[in-house]
């Protein structure tokens, strides 16, 4: 697949570039291949080029890809990054290295209730909705502190850091805002005493931006894999 290893080199290029503008070292930025919707096929592909982290929306479409995919478990690292209902977190808790998308202590504590003892704890990111916007899931920024303690506290979770889908936006300053606030959420958790090292931020559209302000993972999809097919 020519298209998908070039797009792959693109984007890494184009991360290895915001990083020196930014004045840090690109390897302190994890590229997350999106590849919901996908098959996977291509998410070997991608992995025989090099990749070792894929991000997944869809509970039921992850784990027959998951399924498919065993033969690389050892060394693939799955993320789960869309909205997450209650009753959908068990095949989560026992599948994924990640959670991105944690929005509410609620699934936070099934999540930590359903992850296996014989797994390493589950890493998991606060989603936080930065833009304020109705239709996003996501605790609120004044709320976002005591959610945080509260997942912290838990067993079998281990609190990495944020996550945040800001609103779309034109120019690369105004893309920056929006990351510059989780940036500032996430250090004055470090500071009242979470250890945290990681910004879920950026996606193929404002991916530079993201890395400007700090993000240490870019989502990235559609700059992969290419146009999405939501017919099915």
């Amino acid at each position: 697949m020519p298209d998908l290893i070039h797009n792959l080199e693109a984007v890494q290029q184009r991360i290895a570039l915001a990083a020196q503008v930014a004045g840090r070292d690109p390897r302190s930025i994890t590229l997350l291949a999106v590849s919901k919707t996908f098959p996977a096929e291509d998410v070997r592909a991608a992995y025989t080029a090099g990749q070792r982290a894929f991000g997944e929306n869809y509970v039921q479409e992850s784990i027959t890809k998951i399924e498919a995919l065993a033969d690389l478990r050892a060394t693939l690292e799955w993320h789960f990054i869309g909205p997450l209902q209650s009753n959908k977190t068990r095949p989560v808790a026992e599948n994924f290295d990640w959670v991105h998308s944690v929005d509410r202590l609620k699934i936070a504590q099934r999540l930590s209730e359903q992850r296996p003892d014989n797994l390493p704890p589950l890493n998991v990111c606060l989603q936080v909705n930065i833009s304020g916007e109705a239709s996003k899931s996501g605790a609120s920024i004044p709320e976002a502190v005591e959610v945080a303690q509260a997942i912290a506290a838990l067993p079998k979770l281990n609190l990495r850091g944020l996550m945040a889908i800001p609103e779309p936006a034109g120019s690369i300053e105004e893309q920056r805002a929006p990351h510059r606030q989780l940036r500032e959420l996430f250090e004055r958790l470090r500071n009242d005493g979470l250890e945290l090292d990681t910004l879920s931020m950026g996606m193929s559209s404002d991916l530079e931006a993201a890395v400007l302000e700090g993000a240490t993972i870019v989502r990235v999809g559609t700059a992969i894999f290419g146009t999405r097919d939501y017919s099915h």
